[in-house]
């Protein structure tokens, strides 16, 4: 941006005044855009305290340190709540279906909604959309990886779980790429879409004797952990849990950013990368046991579930709570990279009703392309510098 020379022939009023003149359009446009993002961090005055005055070691080690109590946190929530469920007879399809998979992307809502709260949109975006990517490229790819024999999958159940992510992903991109925005309306619109999306899933399960004994048996697990702890007991877990998750999950945003300033890039790759990784650690944790235990159909259930959460609720929530402006470039690379694995994975399942290892290794070495490319693209084509403020 250029400033025009103030004349002091315009009197006192004009000193000090300074118009910024865009040359083109498309620098007209630019600026709006980063003007939305500005005023996006600006409005906001959630921050707890200013990240900058954390050293940057200290910033790795609470960030690390967090994860895990985010870990813990969640673990004590589920524990807590479907114990809590339980004890005031609430039926097992609602827990299992609704509360358990609340309870198992908190850690991932708690961080995305606290940053876009914080006035972070990337990373309250990068973590959504990351988390899938996560969940598809290295949780369920492990499924495959450490189960002693090909899992089968329910062709029908895929079909219609693997069909509404499909939309949901891409209804998602259409709404971010087309004004580097994902508004409140449109937010709002990916929250109503998943709960009538819930509302079919709880009255399909309801209707299938089968469908009700999978989900009493995902939450065999959990209540072998509850088994003999009173109300009192089961409140407090379901008290530090939500606590810990909360008070974590304003560590990771606060490390996060530090992390991202120190090394100059977009706080979305560091949401896309480490962030992602963090908040996806349940799941990772669940699909090894599950794998290893033979209970990998239940696991790769959850994982589809998990990804619907992450863009129709997680991101859908944190944009009603603040509108996510991010740079159009940083769009154009998590979405297809999203969607390439989401459908690699969906068509793998469904060509032979089977997760398999060679589908485990193809869709971990998506991975690793991913990283590797996000990479290049940051550090050596410096594609996703920070946003020089103009």
């Amino acid at each position: 941006m250029f400033r025009q020379p103030v004349s002091r022939a315009d009197g006192g009023h004009a000193m000090g005044r300074v118009a910024r003149v865009p040359r083109l359009q498309g620098d007209f446009r630019a600026a709006h855009a980063h003007g939305a993002l500005a005023n996006t961090r600006e409005t906001s005055g959630a921050r707890a305290m200013d990240s900058s005055a954390i050293p940057i070691w200290q910033a790795f080690v609470l960030l690390a340190c967090s994860f895990y109590l985010l870990a813990k946190g969640a673990n004590w929530l589920v524990d807590g709540s479907v114990g809590i469920a339980e004890r005031f007879r609430l039926p097992k399809l609602l827990i299992g279906i609704v509360l358990l998979g609340f309870a198992t992307t908190a850690p991932e809502f708690a961080v995305s909604f606290l940053a876009a709260l914080a006035g972070i949109p990337e990373m309250a975006l990068g973590n959504a959309v990351g988390s899938v990517i996560v969940d598809d490229g290295v949780a369920l790819a492990l499924v495959g990886l450490l189960s002693a024999a090909p899992v089968l999958v329910n062709r029908r159940l895929l079909l219609q779980t693997g069909a509404f992510l499909v939309v949901i992903d891409v209804l998602a991109f259409i709404f971010a790429v087309t004004d580097s925005t994902l508004s409140r309306v449109e937010g709002a619109f990916l929250v109503v879409c998943f709960f009538v999306y819930l509302g079919y899933v709880i009255w399909d399960r309801c209707r299938r004797p089968a469908g009700a004994k999978d989900v009493a048996r995902e939450l065999d697990g959990v209540e072998a952990k509850i088994a003999g702890r009173g109300l009192p007991a089961l409140v407090g877990l379901f008290v530090m849990g939500l606590v810990l998750v909360i008070g974590s999950s304003k560590v990771v945003v606060m490390s996060a950013e530090r992390i991202a300033t120190w090394a100059g890039i977009h706080e979305a790759v560091v949401a896309l990368t480490v962030v992602a990784i963090g908040t996806s650690l349940p799941e990772i944790a669940t699909c090894v046991t599950a794998a290893r235990k033979g209970h990998g159909a239940l696991a790769i259930g959850d994982i589809i579930g998990a990804d619907i959460l992450n863009i129709a609720w997680i991101a859908g929530a944190s944009s009603i709570a603040n509108p996510l402006t991010v740079d159009a470039k940083v769009i154009w690379f998590m979405f297809p990279s999203m969607l390439i694995i989401v459908l690699t994975m969906l068509v793998g399942l469904a060509w032979r009703g089977r997760m398999t290892r060679r589908l485990g290794v193809v869709l971990i070495a998506e991975y690793a392309v991913y990283m590797g490319v996000m990479a290049v693209l940051t550090f050596w084509l410096n594609l996703f510098g920070q946003p020089v403020a103009h």
